[in-house]
């Protein structure tokens, strides 16, 4: 039903199944791992109304299992990338996994996967930073400071007849300023990519 990938190395497409509903990959040598891909294998989907939260395990420094969600995936959304490589010395979090003995060895950690309501998985809150960036994510921060530099510009704006000639000041128009922001946001909509050329 599931498969996870790491750059490097083989897909794994047949992991533990450690209660009816949840099942864990293992992943060796977990200190040089950056991301980890999860997915669905396309074969078996989900009951209607039901999805998989997606949590990543590792030993502290005692040995002692620590789980933290990364997000999930469901039939509308059968992948996801998540970045886990910040996560290995952040808190614990609520988990169902925790009735489970599940070995912990130092080099071996472990990503879960608990199948559960949509519901359920719609009020939980994964670690914010097992997110991978995007373009949305980068063209939403662009427009944001756009927006954020036009609106404090422009709470300078004078007319003319309120200017006070002062020769060590220069001053630029509010319609360059807006023409510039127009264009900008017209050119982040046809690439968002456009500033590396």
């Amino acid at each position: 039903m599931f498969g996870c990938l790491v750059a490097g190395r083989l897909v794994q497409a047949a992991p533990q199944q450690v209660a009816e509903d949840k099942f864990v990959f293992d992943l060796p040598d977990y200190e040089n791992i950056n991301h980890v891909v999860v997915f669905m294998l396309g074969t078996i989907p989900f009951p209607d109304g039901m999805g998989g939260s997606v949590y990543f395990c590792y030993p502290d420094q005692s040995g002692m299992a620590v789980w933290q969600l990364l997000g999930f995936v469901t039939n509308e959304k059968p992948s996801a990338i998540f970045k886990i490589s910040g996560l290995k010395s952040g808190k614990g979090s609520q988990h169902p996994f925790g009735a489970m003995n599940l070995p912990q060895t130092p080099t071996v950690a472990q990503i879960g996967i608990s199948v559960e309501l949509l519901e359920n998985l719609a009020q939980q809150t994964p670690v914010a930073s097992a997110a991978v960036s995007s373009v949305d994510s980068f063209t939403e921060f662009t427009q944001k400071m756009l927006d954020n530099f036009y609106n404090f510009a422009s709470s300078f704006a004078v007319t003319q007849a309120q200017m006070t000639p002062n020769p060590s000041e220069a001053f630029i128009p509010a319609n360059v300023v807006l023409k510039w922001y127009e264009n900008f946001q017209r050119r982040l909509t046809q690439n968002p990519l456009f500033w590396k050329t």
